[in-house]
């Protein structure tokens, strides 16, 4: 077990509450969620962006930057007929106690959460028929590391505007690198920079209307032969 409530101050997520159930970071000056609705957002970006639940299948892996309060996670084990796993990377994990304070805008998600909730810390943790791998730390360290593929991919960190590095080359080249053949991803972000550094890992990128107020999101396909050689 990790214990994720006492953090280190270089790990912890500094947050700020709107409401008393949205969760700010002060860090990178952003919400967690949409305030127009985070948990109508994950459905329409990283669920529909990626063409969920339609492809899931046994054995589909889901991989995430920026695991936040969990929602995307809760989100897909609710859609999740059949065993499929979860990777998600996070430099800044929440408590229990915040998890569940955040958790508290989504009733529908309750049973769910609190599995979360109570696996929180374990090397894995099983959620409805997600199974989710938890990697902690600098993603720029972490994913290189990763030795697995994506099926698909929910790019959620906080605004490129606001953290440019989880954005930054370097990283979507990863992302691309760490993609099955015929995989996909979904962002909320229609950055440029964003879009073209992941068209350079050999995505087919394209601009969807995005949620609530937001004019454009970014989702792409991976061609189903095997770019990397690998």
């Amino acid at each position: 077990m990790i214990d994720l409530d006492h953090q280190t101050p270089e790990g912890d997520p500094q947050l700020d509450w709107r409401d008393g159930t949205i969760p700010v970071s002060t860090r990178f000056d952003d919400p967690y969620f949409s305030l127009a609705g985070g948990l109508a957002e994950t459905r329409h970006v990283f669920l529909a962006g990626n063409d969920l639940p339609a492809r899931l299948a046994a054995g589909f892996h889901v991989a995430e930057l920026g695991f936040g309060t969990g929602l995307n996670l809760l989100a897909l084990a609710q859609i999740a007929a059949q065993p499929i796993r979860m990777t998600s990377f996070e430099a800044y994990p929440m408590g229990v106690a915040q998890l569940e304070q955040a958790h508290a805008a989504f009733p529908e998600l309750a049973d769910l959460a609190a599995q979360l909730r109570t696996g929180w810390g374990s090397p894995q943790i099983r959620v409805g028929q997600v199974t989710l791998d938890l990697v902690l730390g600098d993603v720029a360290d972490t994913l290189p590391a990763w030795q697995g593929r994506a099926d698909a991919w929910f790019l959620d960190g906080f605004s490129p505007a606001k953290n440019p590095q989880m954005w930054d080359d370097a990283i979507m080249a990863q992302v691309g690198l760490h993609t099955a053949a015929g995989g996909s991803f979904a962002t909320y972000t229609a950055a440029g920079h964003v879009r073209r550094a992941l068209g350079r890992t050999g995505f087919e990128v394209n601009r969807q209307p995005g949620f609530g107020g937001k004019r454009h999101m970014s989702v792409g396909r991976m061609p189903d032969r095997d770019i990397s050689g690998a």
